[in-house]
């Protein structure tokens, strides 16, 4: 498998901004080409009328106009058969699902060679019109009735048209993309191939690198130090840790015979380390990799060291305080998230009472004869202002001035102080969950361990 070329393979993205990059002016473009649907107009495959006309159907000011994908082109491949093999690709998976595709290939000799894929983001109909990216489904209450909104509009929900912004379909074409290039590879004679899973779920015990980007490879070529390069290097000081702990790991052996004497009493982590270690004199680590391996070896012994577990019971109070720990913080999320919904609520009647302020004002100044008409004119901006009064008596408590700034003021402040909270938590799930895979090892290992002295027993009692 070839190298770093293929870490990854294909950093095929699924997100979006609301511009549209011009990748033609970036330096090393090699090949620039428009696919469209054979129903798409022929005016499209220039690329100004393309996206100008995008531009005009995504009126919404936070539209969003592209979906950009980036492809890591096989080195081993040349020019012709890697802008081939996009070609093909991009019509399988997006052309002839009605997304038009402007392709950019990159190539400055840095061995980074890559395309960028712009892609429509809605779909080109039989008659070469736009076509709709969601349509409105109302929600009925349990009566199949529609249910009316405070502004009142009837409360509904986008539904997408089609499957393209499914979490799920960055995975698939990412797979696809392995498949082809690893298809055009085979057929080229070449050896090396790409793996679109992660490090991971490759079983690999090894931090995958970032991608540095043609400008910052260019600069870590001169010898100018940049942030992903130093993220880099960070990565590749870890992954040398994990290849010393492994090693550490296998001279178990070692160590447990430098333990010449100890006075004190065995810890939990002594009693796994003995039966490991007579496991592997005995020839049974094959046998007992089900229940474990180096790493989570490694990590389970660490822990009962530092945390000074002496036995199953200390292990069990240890997760059940940090269990008590996650209610404790969840305790405290409970009333910040009661206030934050109450003070947006605040919030936004209050600028819907400023908002219709001034109608409302006008209104009272009519004469009699003319209000009716008014306010049959005005009838949502009135009727939303008299409600967000009412609402804001309730709330004033005899004050005469909104407090709006404070209001926004503590809103913040709960925000960044739930915010904060939620890191907490979140890391001590997570290590709840890694303390609860220890447990559950441990309780295997001495689990086995009674099991097969059993017999052993038995028969030291017949003698």
């Amino acid at each position: 498998m070839a190298a770093a070329a293929y870490r990854a393979a294909e950093r095929i993205t699924n997100e979006y901004d609301g511009e549209i990059h011009d990748y033609t002016r970036k330096g090393g473009v090699v090949h620039t080409e428009i696919l469209l649907p054979d129903h798409a107009p022929a005016e499209y495959a220039d690329r100004a009328k393309l996206w100008n006309a995008v531009e005009k159907i995504e009126v919404n000011k936070n539209a969003q106009l592209s979906r950009e994908i980036e492809l890591a082109l096989p080195r081993e491949l040349t020019r012709e058969q890697n802008i081939s093999l996009v070609r093909e690709y991009v019509n399988q998976h997006f052309v002839s699902a009605g997304m038009c595709a402007d392709i950019t290939i990159h190539d400055k000799k840095d061995g980074n060679p890559h395309a960028h894929i712009m892609l429509t983001m809605r779909p080109i109909e039989q008659g070469g019109t736009w076509g709709a990216k969601s349509r409105k489904e109302y929600i009925l209450d349990r009566h199949g009735e529609k249910i009316t909104l405070k502004s009142g509009e009837f409360k509904s929900r986008k539904i997408s048209v089609n499957d393209w912004n499914d979490q799920t379909k960055a995975e698939v074409w990412r797979e696809a993309w392995a498949v082809a290039a690893n298809a055009a590879l085979e057929r080229e004679n070449h050896e090396a191939r790409i793996d679109h899973r992660s490090y991971e779920r490759q079983g690999i015990e090894q931090i995958p690198t970032i991608h540095l980007g043609p400008a910052a490879h260019q600069m870590e070529k001169r010898g100018i130090r940049t942030e992903r390069g130093d993220i880099n290097r960070e990565i590749e000081i870890s992954n040398q840790k994990l290849r010393q702990l492994k090693a550490r790991i296998s001279k178990l052996q070692t160590w447990l015979k430098e333990e010449t004497e100890n006075t004190e009493p065995p810890t939990l982590a002594d009693v796994i380390r003995n039966i490991l270690y007579r496991r592997e004199q005995a020839g049974k680590s094959s046998h007992y990799q089900s229940i474990y391996n180096l790493k989570a070896a490694a990590k389970m012994l660490n822990f009962l060291t530092e945390n000074k577990i002496t036995d199953m019971d200390g292990l069990s109070e240890k997760l059940k305080s940090m269990i008590g720990k996650q209610f404790d913080i969840r305790d405290k999320l409970k009333p910040i998230d009661r206030r934050l919904k109450t003070l947006d609520e605040h919030i936004q009647q209050a600028e819907t009472y400023l908002k219709h302020k001034d109608i409302y004002k006008m209104y009272k100044q009519e004469k009699p004869r003319k209000q009716e008409a008014f306010f049959e004119q005005f009838r949502a901006e009135i009727t939303l202002y008299q409600a967000a009064e009412r609402y804001l008596k309730g709330v004033m408590n005899g004050r005469t001035t909104l407090p709006t700034k404070a209001w926004k003021k503590e809103r913040d402040a709960l925000t960044a102080e739930k915010g904060q909270l939620n890191l907490e938590y979140l890391s001590l799930k997570n290590e709840t969950a890694e303390v609860e895979k220890i447990r559950k090892n441990v309780y295997d290992i001495m689990r086995t361990e009674q099991q097969e002295r059993l017999p052993q027993r038995g028969r030291d009692l017949e003698r």
